[in-house]
C-alpha cells in the first residue's frame, strides 16, 4: 500500500500551538494553513500560515470547535491532513471520525483509541480490566446530583470533580464537603459543556501530596510503540499545570521502567497511533495509580524533546504518512534536564483571574542555548476573553536540573511583558523558591508555598520613585522645532536661564502615586537601558517608552508608570459605590439573584465566563440586591457594573 500524499497540513487550533506546529511543517517543506475566528483575523498563528482561512464568529463554539467548518476549511485550502493541537477538538472522536470520512489524515490516534481513551471515564474502566492500580472514584454514566452525592459519601471528602472528555482544568473541581457539591458540579458541567461540548463527570478521592508524574507514548501504524520517558507536572495551581521538568527529580530507573511500560501496554491495548500521555499520581511510597490519558500531544512535550533531542511534531507527520518508528526503545536517549514554565495572562494577587487588553510591551527572552521560547502572540497584539490565557512557554535545558533551573530564571528576567497582568513574577518565584531548588514537589506545593510566592503589594520605595522619575524625565518626548532640532525648549533637562536645572513630576504606579523634584540628571537612560548607581552598586534597568506610559523593570516585574492624575483618582475611588463590578472581560452565563431580594454574604450572585473558566461574583456582605445592570449571554467589559448591593 502506497504511504499518503501529505503536503499541506492545517492546524485546527490557535496561538502557540499552531504557530509551533507550522513551524516544524514548514522545515518539513509542507503548505501550512490556518484557521481562524473572527476575533483572530490578525492573530500571530495566522499571520504566520501559507494560507488562513476565516471560521466566522468569536467564541470557540462558533468558530473553532466547528467540526463542519473545519472540514470545509480543509477542502477549500488543498489541506489533505488536520493537526488538533491540544484543546478544543484534539479529543474528540466524533472530529477525528469526520476527518477520517471527509478523505482526509488526522494527526492524532485512530477515533477508536479516542473512545476508549479520551474519556476519562471509559479509561479508568479499561485500566480497571488491565490491572491498573486507580485512585477510587465514580465513572459511570449516570450523570444527576444524587448519584454524585452517594458517589462521594462512599469514596470520603475531599474529592474532585473531573470532566470526562477535558483537560487543563477546565471543569474541574475540589470539593470539601457534601454542602459545595451540588454547586461545584453544576458549575464544572458548565465549564465542560462550554469547553468541550461534553458536560459528563467523574469523581475520584482527592489524594494529599501526590505527584503528578506522566509517561510519553509514541506508537506507529505497524505495532511498534515506545515511551519517551517521563514529565514531572506536579507544580499546579486550580489543578492547571504551571511548571514541567524532564526527567521526573528523583524517579529510579525501576519506577520509570514500570511505568514507561504499563503506559505502553494500555496504548498498545487499544491499537494506539501517534502521541499520547499516560498520566499517573505518585505518591511518597513510590506507589503510582491511573489518573487519564490524554490522546494527543502535551502542552508541556517541550521538555520531553529538550531531553531526547527528538522533534515530537515531526515524529506524528511521519506516522501519519505510514512511516515506521525511527527508533526502538533502548535507543530513546535521556540527555540533561529541562524545565518548562507556562506563561498565562492571568493576575496572581487576585486569584490568577485571566487578563485581556493590548500587549502594550512584549520582548521575549535572548535564544541560545538550551533556551526555547513558544509563543503565540507578539507585541500589539490584543488578548481577548474567548480562548485560553496562555501566551506562551519558556523552556530551559541543562546538563543537569541546576543549571537548567538558573538558566530558566534568566530567561524569566530577560521577558518583559506590559499593558496587562501575567505570571511572570509568580513564575520567577516558584523557580528561585529554595524548596523547588531540592526538588520537592507535589501537587500542594503552591498552597503550601503561598505567601512567599503571592505576597501582599508592598511600598514602593524611594529608590524605585527615584529611578522612575529620572527614566520619565528623561524618555519624554522632546517638542522639537522643525527649523530649529537643537534649541533648547527641545530638551527635558528641565533647563532653567541662570538657575539650576529642575524638573517636577507627579507620577502614579500600581494605585501609589509620589511627587518628585528633580535638580540634576543622575541616571542615564540610553535606548532602554538605565544606568543606576547607588552608594557605588551600578545596576542597568529595562526602561521602556510607550506613548504616555513608561515600563520599569524593578525587582523582577515590569511596572507601568504614568503621569498622576488627580481627577481621575478621585472619580475612580467613588465610581459605583456599593456596586459589585466585572474582574475582567467576559460573559454573563447565570444571574442568580433579582432586584430587591435579600442576599447572605458570600452568596453566588452572577456567573461570568472568561477564557473558557467560569467566575462567580458573590456578595461580599449582607445586603438587598437594589439594582442589577447585566443579563444572561451579555459581553461585559472589566470594571463594568453588574449588580448594586445595599448593606442591611
Amino acid at each position: 500500500m502506497s504511504a499518503p500524499v501529505l503536503t499541506t497540513l492545517l492546524v485546527a487550533n490557535r496561538g502557540e500551538i499552531a504557530c509551533r506546529v507550522m513551524r516544524t511543517a514548514k522545515a518539513l517543506g509542507l503548505t501550512t494553513v490556518a484557521v481562524h475566528s473572527a476575533t483572530d483575523r490578525e492573530a500571530r498563528h495566522s499571520r504566520e500560515a501559507d494560507i488562513r482561512v476565516d471560521l466566522g464568529g468569536s467564541k470557540a463554539a462558533d468558530s473553532y470547535l466547528q467540526i463542519d467548518k473545519l472540514i470545509a476549511a480543509a477542502k477549500a485550502s488543498g489541506a489533505q491532513a488536520i493537526h488538533p493541537g491540544y484543546g478544543f477538538l484534539s479529543e474528540n472522536a466524533g472530529f477525528a471520525r469526520a476527518i477520517e470520512q471527509a478523505g482526509l489524515i488526522f494527526l492524532g490516534p485512530p477515533a477508536s483509541a479516542i473512545d476508549a481513551m479520551g474519556s476519562k471515564s471509559a479509561a479508568k474502566a479499561l485500566m480497571e480490566t488491565a490491572g491498573v492500580p486507580l485512585v477510587p472514584g465514580y465513572h459511570g454514566e449516570a450523570q444527576d446530583l444524587e448519584t454524585f452525592r452517594d458517589a462521594c459519601e462512599r469514596i470520603g471528602y475531599p474529592v474532585l470533580l473531573k470532566a470526562t472528555a477535558g483537560g487543563g482544568g477546565k471543569g474541574m473541581k475540589v470539593v470539601e464537603d457534601v454542602s459545595q457539591l451540588a454547586e461545584a458540579l453544576a458549575s464544572a458541567q458548565r465549564e465542560a459543556q462550554s469547553s468541550f461540548g461534553d458536560s459528563r463527570m467523574l469523581v475520584e478521592k482527592y489524594l494529599l501530596k501526590p505527584r503528578h508524574v506522566e509517561i510519553q507514548v509514541f506508537a506507529d501504524q505497524h505495532g511498534n510503540c515506545l515511551y519517551l520517558n517521563e514529565r514531572d507536572c506536579s507544580i499546579q495551581r486550580r489543578h492547571q499545570k504551571v511548571v514541567e521538568e524532564a526527567p521526573a527529580p528523583g524517579l529510579a530507573p525501576e519506577l520509570r521502567r514500570a511505568m514507561g511500560e504499563a503506559a505502553v501496554r494500555s496504548a498498545q491495548a487499544i491499537g494506539y497511533v501517534g502521541a499520547g500521555t499516560v498520566e499517573f499520581l505518585l505518591d511518597a511510597r513510590g506507589e503510582f495509580f491511573f489518573m487519564e490519558m490524554n490522546t494527543r500531544l502535551q502542552v508541556e512535550h517541550p521538555v520531553t524533546e529538550a531531553i531526547t533531542g527528538l522533534d515530537l511534531v515531526a515524529w506524528q507527520i511521519r506516522v501519519a504518512r505510514g512511516e515506521a518508528l525511527p527508533i526502538t526503545q533502548e535507543q530513546v536517549p535521556l540527555n540533561g534536564h529541562a524545565i518548562e514554565v507556562r506563561l498565562y495572562a492571568e493576575d496572581p494577587s487576585n486569584d490568577f483571574l485571566p487578563a485581556t487588553g493590548r500587549l502594550e510591551v512584549y520582548r521575549e527572552s535572548a535564544e541560545g542555548p538550551g533556551r526555547r521560547v513558544d509563543s503565540g502572540v507578539e507585541e500589539g497584539d490584543e488578548i481577548s476573553p474567548f480562548y485560553d490565557p496562555m501566551l506562551g512557554k519558556l523552556i530551559a535545558w541543562g546538563e543537569d536540573r541546576e543549571q537548567a533551573r538558573l538558566r530558566l530564571l534568566s530567561m524569566l528576567d530577560e521577558f518583559a511583558i506590559g499593558g496587562l497582568k501575567t505570571n511572570i513574577s509568580f513564575l520567577r518565584r516558584i523557580i528561585a523558591h529554595p524548596a523547588f531548588a531540592a526538588a520537592e514537589l507535589d501537587t500542594g506545593f503552591i498552597p503550601r508555598y503561598q505567601q512567599t510566592l503571592l505576597p501582599a503589594p508592598s511600598e514602593l520605595s524611594d529608590g524605585f520613585w527615584e529611578a522612575a522619575a529620572q527614566a520619565f524625565a528623561q524618555s519624554l518626548p522632546g517638542a522639537v522645532r522643525a527649523d530649529d532640532r537643537g534649541s533648547p525648549w527641545a530638551l527635558n533637562s528641565g533647563l532653567r536661564t541662570g538657575l539650576p536645572a529642575q524638573t517636577s513630576l507627579h507620577l502614579s504606579c500600581e494605585g501609589q502615586d509620589r511627587a518628585l523634584t528633580l535638580n540634576t540628571v543622575g541616571d542615564s537612560l540610553s535606548g532602554e537601558a538605565l544606568v543606576v548607581e547607588r552608594d557605588g552598586v551600578r545596576r542597568i534597568l529595562r526602561a521602556i517608552r510607550q506613548g504616555d506610559s513608561l515600563y520599569l523593570q524593578w525587582d523582577g516585574e515590569l511596572r507601568r508608570i504614568q503621569t498622576f492624575d488627580p481627577i481621575g483618582a478621585v472619580d475612580a475611588s467613588h465610581s459605583h459605590q456599593g456596586g459589585l463590578t466585572a474582574p475582567m472581560n467576559g460573559s454573563i452565563v447565570r444571574v442568580l439573584v433579582e432586584a430587591g431580594q435579600t442576599v447572605e454574604a458570600g452568596a453566588q450572585l452572577v456567573v461570568l465566563e472568561a477564557m473558557k473558566m467560569e467566575h462567580s461574583i458573590r456578595a461580599p456582605h449582607a445586603g438587598v440586591i437594589k439594582a442589577l445592570y447585566c443579563q444572561e449571554g451579555e459581553m461585559v467589559g472589566e470594571g463594568s457594573a453588574l449588580v448594586e448591593l445595599e448593606a442591611v
